[in-house]
């Protein structure tokens, strides 16, 4: 396969898995943390009317959802990039970030929050699926 390919193929795979990690984290979180009563989690609008509700704890799901997401789908993509693995783990890693970014627009969260999710669950993420990726090589 021509290294190219191969590379938007890291990239795709990369940017599937780490959704499937991040919404599987998600689609659990408010069976091991439950929403806080009376917080509609299912939809954006409940979500936005309720983040006044949420304390510390609740954040630590979307945290992880977010680095492990990221995580996973850099070491994919590392793993399966013919070349310039650290470049497609970092596109991975600019992918989520811009995601997170979205939902810091979107969403009313805690600055505290948003902080430590933009500055520690995309970026950092991605250079560590790669070294990940380059330790099974």
């Amino acid at each position: 396969m021509h290294p190219l390919m191969r590379n938007i193929l890291a990239v795709v795979a990369g940017i599937v898995i780490g959704s499937v990690v991040n919404m599987g984290l998600i689609g659990v979180s408010g069976s091991v943390i439950p929403p806080p009563n009376g917080a509609n989690v299912t939809t954006m609008e409940g979500l936005k009317a309720s983040m006044h509700l949420f304390e510390p704890k609740h954040f630590l799901f979307p945290f992880l959802a977010h680095a492990l997401g990221t995580l996973a789908g850099a070491a994919v993509a590392a793993v399966v990039a013919a070349n310039r693995k650290l470049q497609m783990a970092l596109v991975i890693g600019a992918f989520f970030l811009a995601g997170g970014v979205a939902s810091v627009l979107m969403l009313p969260s805690p600055a505290w929050f948003n902080a430590v999710d933009l500055i520690g669950a995309y970026i950092p993420m991605a250079c560590m699926g790669w070294k990940l990726a380059a330790r099974k090589e």
